[in-house]
């Protein structure tokens, strides 16, 4: 009798421990794929995203940014990889994207505006105004979003192309694999100027000229949620805060224009 009771108390005692060491929820991994001109600005969104989630479902919940260019993210998903949320610089990705039946549809929101500059260094000598003043001699190399796979790239080229310089700055040009690349080889002094996103220029030291939008094809960014997220109620909440005041201040604030909000 005394025996049984002490195994009896041993499982007790067992499961009491087991309970007591056991781990809280994992943290649910959230896993956004975004164009590579919010990466100033989308981690901030990101830091108040996982501040004010966590305790509505229990568990601490994190945020993973891939950032790329949007035409190179648009192939991972079409690919399937597991995405939760795509945020595109260019709404023809996500609606081509939506066409193959991959995105949920009811879900696609336009969030921003976008623009392209010329971008320099502080210390260049150089003082250019226009798009035809990339033509002097003095300018040596200018680097672009690869535009066979970056919307701002396409900008890039589309304007270069309304001026009439496309052809004659081939020689010249330096192509990144996205924006923020583009804009990197000109704060490293690879480059001479780069034609850059407003939205990586407008916080930074150096000298910026606004490139006029007429131009260019409206740089019209989307968001939407793939059809194979597996997350897509957090999913939801982080384009809710991108689409709210917090989220459209934080926008404004780095140089984006807004689209005007729609009643629901």
């Amino acid at each position: 009798m005394g025996s049984m009771l002490r195994f009896v108390c041993l499982i007790l005692i067992g499961c009491l421990v087991a309970c007591g060491l056991s781990k809280p929820p994992n943290p649910s991994l959230l896993t956004v794929s975004a164009a590579a001109n919010l990466q100033a600005v989308l981690p901030m969104m990101g830091e108040r995203w996982e501040r004010t989630t966590g305790a509505a479902i229990g568990a601490r919940s994190r945020i993973a940014f891939n950032f790329g260019s949007t035409g190179q993210l648009a192939q991972q998903i079409e690919r399937g990889a597991a995405v939760d949320l795509f945020l595109a610089a260019d709404q023809g990705f996500i609606e081509d994207l939506d066409r193959k039946g991959l995105m949920v549809s009811e879900t696609k929101m336009v969030y921003a505006l976008g623009r392209i500059v010329m971008w320099q260094r502080a210390d260049s000598p150089l003082h250019l105004e226009r798009l035809a003043d990339l033509t002097q001699s003095a300018v040596q190399r200018v680097a672009i979003a690869n535009p066979n796979h970056a919307p701002y790239g396409i900008a890039a080229r589309e304007a270069l192309e309304s001026v009439g310089i496309w052809n004659e700055l081939q020689p010249k040009l330096i192509l990144g694999e996205n924006i923020q690349q583009a804009q990197h080889y000109a704060e490293t002094g690879n480059v001479d100027v780069a034609i850059a996103a407003l939205s990586l220029s407008i916080n930074r030291p150096g000298h910026w000229t606004l490139i006029a939008a007429e131009l260019h094809t409206p740089l019209t960014q989307m968001l939407a949620i793939p059809r194979n997220a597996p997350h897509p109620e957090l999913a939801q909440s982080f384009a809710d805060l991108i689409m709210g005041e917090e989220g459209r201040s934080l926008l404004t604030a780095h140089g984006f224009a807004l689209p005007p909000v729609t009643s629901p």
